[in-house]
């Protein structure tokens, strides 16, 4: 016999259009979030970023492919990393689907990692993905947009991620996340959390690159599928803990 609350159909629809009333409302909010976002002043970025691609070296400029508009995807694979994190991972399994509609929008979706070219060709291959992805291996890119960090700014609590200042690194007992995650990227805890996830917007206007927007941790919540799924499943997330893998992992016991 099941412990959730129960009721006949007719409680189901009051209750139903209450929470009708609160969707109603969160999706005016969302519609005015995205407004806000809009109306973000641009930066100009003048820096000459290179990037390594399938079709050789380019520039930011050049991964617009004649849109007027790039959506990037920080993707955590850093060149000491042996396969992708398995949370991007997750996330990016959606890209294929849109990416075409995107590009047919005027928008561009490219996923950026500081991995050499050749391993994140490999681990394309491997998953079966077919959305452009490009090395910012050996520039600053992941740096300056705050979604890569050096020993340094770890061990000394100097890390600027998420808007905020995070304090030094102390791996503690229970930290079933990084551990795993690390373990499975083949990196130590240290190595695998100096890499972080996140999504910039940049516009391309009369030759000129603009930095629109950038969006880290949970603020990637809304590009990760399955949750947007899991959140309106029964049971909701239903989480105890790490139960995602890779696509290809769970068959191998």
């Amino acid at each position: 016999m099941t412990k959730h609350l129960t009721g006949t159909r007719k409680e189901w629809h009051a209750a139903r259009l209450g929470l009708l009333e609160a969707e109603k409302e969160l999706t005016r909010r969302s519609d005015e979030l995205a407004r806000r976002r809009q109306e973000l002043p641009w930066v100009r970025v003048d820096k000459a970023y290179r990037f390594e691609t399938e079709e050789g070296s380019a520039s930011l400029a050049d991964l617009f492919r004649g849109r007027s508009q790039l959506l990037v995807y920080h993707f955590m694979f850093g060149p000491d990393y042996a396969a992708g994190c398995p949370s991007c991972s997750a996330i990016a399994d959606g890209f294929n689907g849109f990416a075409v509609h995107l590009a047919h929008h005027d928008v561009m979706l490219w996923a950026v990692s500081r991995a050499p070219l050749a391993k994140l060709q490999a681990y394309k291959r491997r998953m079966g993905w077919a959305f452009p992805w490009a090395s910012s291996f050996g520039g600053d890119f992941n740096a300056d947009f705050n979604v890569w960090f050096t020993e340094t700014q770890q061990r000394e609590g100097l890390v600027e991620y998420n808007y905020g200042r995070e304090a030094p690194l102390v791996q503690e007992a229970g930290d079933e996340g990084p551990v795993a995650f690390a373990a499975t990227t083949g990196t130590d805890v240290a190595t695998y959390t100096r890499e972080r996830p996140g999504v910039s917007a940049f516009a391309l206007e009369d030759g000129v690159v603009y930095h629109a927007y950038s969006a880290y941790a949970r603020g990637l919540d809304g590009l990760w599928g399955m949750y947007q799924w899991l959140d309106r499943a029964p049971k909701g997330r239903n989480e105890t803990g790490l139960w995602w893998r890779r696509h290809d992992e769970y068959n191998k016991g």
